[in-house]
């Protein structure tokens, strides 16, 4: 296993992904990579617009995409130690398309994310980034539960 790729959401899933993933990427001697996707805002997607036509979402986006890079590092900082240096990456989209994508792009042979444990309703009804991994990603998935939300 050289290269592992871990989905990161900042939510009480995290804490676990990251621990999951940073001691198997120590034990294999792997790359890390953490993944955070920023998905699109719906108040101009859902009716076919783009964000260059709201200035003022375009400046939310941005200033979203700087706190979103502020987490990814803090969280890097927290994972790294002798010999496991991880590579952040931020996407923008729908998150399982970019995660399925960065996957494939990075040549990823394992990919470890969270599992918010809201139910089945909620996953027929929202639909699951992990339940769309385990199902149609062609690279292994790691579902790890997530944790208390008390805990982070």
């Amino acid at each position: 296993m050289k290269k592992i790729l871990a989905a990161i959401d900042f939510s009480n899933a995290t804490s676990g992904v990251l621990k999951m993933a940073g001691e198997m990427a120590k034990a294999f001697g792997a790359e890390l990579h953490l993944l955070h996707v920023i998905e699109p805002e719906p108040t101009y997607t859902a009716y076919g617009f783009t964000p260059e036509e709201f200035p003022a979402i375009q400046t939310f986006h941005g200033e979203t995409r700087v706190r979103a890079q502020k987490t990814l590092d803090d969280a890097i900082k927290l994972v790294s130690g002798p010999g496991l240096k991880p590579i952040g990456h931020l996407g923008d989209g729908g998150a399982l398309h970019v995660l399925s994508d960065k996957a494939e792009e990075l040549k990823a042979d394992l990919v470890v994310l969270g599992s918010h444990g809201h139910g089945i309703v909620a996953a027929l009804l929202l639909g699951s980034v992990a339940e769309g991994m385990v199902r149609k990603s062609k690279v292994p998935t790691l579902v790890v539960p997530a944790g208390d939300p008390k805990q982070g």
